[in-house]
C-alpha cells in the first residue's frame, strides 16, 4: 500500500496540471472552476538512482520502483467546511491522505479564471488553513459530545482522559493553532491517530509560477516554486527530445519533498536475483515490519534477515562478494531498517 498525497488548493491554481504531469494520465483541465469533481488518483514511481545501480549488479529479470499515490482533489473555496462549492467532498478526500501538497497560484493569466480575483498567495494559504481548522473544530466538537455520552461507563477514567485531551486540542484549534503545531505526547498522538484530523497532516507548499519573478520571500512558509505548465509540456515529450533540448523536469523535487515531509525511507529486495525492487517504509521501523511490506505473511513468519547497505553491494560487485567480505549482517526482528538497506528476508 502506497503512501498518499492529496493535491489541494483553490480552483484553477494548477492541481490537475500537476497531476497530469506526474502521472501521465489524461485528465480534464479547464480555465473554469470545479472541472475536477471526483478525485483523480494515480501511482507515481519514486525516482531513485540507487535502484538502477543495484539492478546493474544483480542483473534481474525485473526492476520495480516504489510508488507514491497522488490524489487530485476538487478545488476548495471559502466556507467549504459549511458545504460551499464542493467543500464536503474536498475535505473528506483529504482525510484519507497521509500528506497535503497545497498548490498556490502566483501566475496571472486572463485565460484562466482566478476565483480570488487577485494574485495573493498569503491569502490563498490562509483560506485553506482556515477551512481545515474549521472542519477539525467541527469534528472535535462532535467527538467530544459522543465521548461525553459514554460517561459513566466501565472505562470511565479512560473515557474522561480522552475527553480532556479532545477539549485541550479543541481549545487550541479554536484559537487558530494547527494540530501538527500542538505539543502532544506520543501517547496523545496515538490516541487521536484514527481520527485523521486534517491539520495534523504534514503540508508541502508549491507555488505555481510563470516566467515572471514572484517575490516569494514574503511567504513565511517553506515552499517549492515551479512552473507547472512547463512541467506538463515537458512530461509529454519523448525522452530523446528532452535530452536533445537539455530539458529536465522538476517533478522529482516534488516527490523527494513528499518523502521528506512524510519521513520515509527506501529499502531494497533482490528476490534471489529475479527481481530488484524498492519499497517505502516509515523511518524508525524494524525489519519485521519491513518484511510485512514485502508480503503480509512474512511479518508473522519472520525469523531473521540478511542486510547490506546498497553502497557495499555495489563495491563488492555481487551478493556472494558481499558475503565473502563479511559485509552481510544477520539481523533479528528488532533491527531498525536504514535508508538504502538491501534486505534478504528469511522465513
Amino acid at each position: 500500500m502506497s503512501f498518499s498525497v492529496g493535491i489541494v488548493g483553490l480552483p484553477n491554481v494548477g492541481k490537475s496540471t500537476l497531476f497530469k504531469a506526474l502521472t501521465k494520465q489524461k485528465v480534464a483541465i479547464s480555465p473554469r472552476p470545479f472541472t475536477t469533481i471526483h478525485p483523480n488518483i494515480g501511482l507515481v514511481s519514486v525516482p531513485d538512482e540507487r535502484l538502477l545501480k543495484v539492478s546493474q549488479v544483480i542483473k534481474p529479470e525485473r526492476v520495480t520502483p516504489t510508488t507514491i499515490e497522488f490524489v487530485d482533489i476538487a478545488g476548495l473555496i471559502k466556507d467549504a467546511h459549511k458545504g460551499e462549492g464542493l467543500g464536503n467532498q474536498f475535505l473528506s478526500h483529504i482525510r484519507n491522505c497521509d500528506a497535503i501538497l497545497e498548490i498556490v497560484r502566483t501566475f496571472d493569466s486572463p485565460e484562466v479564471e482566478n476565483v480570488l480575483g487577485e494574485i495573493n498567495p498569503e491569502k490563498e494559504i490562509e483560506i485553506v488553513k482556515l477551512e481545515l481548522l474549521m472542519k477539525d473544530l467541527e469534528t472535535l466538537e462532535n467527538l467530544t459530545e459522543k465521548t461525553q455520552k459514554k460517561v459513566p461507563s466501565t472505562d470511565g477514567k479512560k473515557t474522561q482522559k480522552k475527553i480532556e485531551l479532545l477539549e485541550k486540542i479543541k481549545e487550541l484549534v479554536s484559537r487558530g493553532k494547527l494540530i501538527s503545531e500542538i505539543d502532544l505526547t506520543s501517547e496523545e498522538k496515538l490516541a487521536i491517530k484514527d481520527y485523521q484530523f486534517l491539520t495534523e497532516k504534514p503540508v508541502i507548499y508549491l507555488l505555481n509560477i510563470n516566467n515572471k519573478t514572484f517575490p516569494s520571500s514574503k511567504l513565511n512558509v517553506q515552499h517549492l516554486a515551479i512552473n507547472l505548465k512547463d512541467e506538463e509540456e515537458i512530461s509529454e515529450l519523448p525522452e530523446k527530445d528532452k535530452k536533445e533540448l537539455g530539458l529536465s523536469a522538476k517533478l522529482d523535487d516534488i516527490i523527494k519533498a513528499c518523502y521528506i515531509v512524510l519521513d520515509l525511507i527506501t529499502f531494497f529486495t533482490i528476490k534471489g536475483g529475479k527481481e530488484t525492487r524498492a519499497w517505502t517504509l516509515k523511518r524508525g521501523l524494524n525489519a519485521k515490519t519491513a518484511a510485512g511490506k514485502v508480503h503480509s505473511d512474512f511479518e508473522e513468519r519472520f525469523i531473521k534477515a540478511e542486510v547490506v547497505p546498497w553502497q557495499k553491494l555495489i563495491e563488492a560487485g555481487s551478493w556472494s562478494g558481499a558475503r565473502e567480505r563479511g559485509w552481510l549482517q544477520l539481523v533479528g526482528k528488532d533491527y531498525l531498517v536504514q535508508d538504502g538497506d538491501i534486505i534478504e528476508i528469511k522465513i
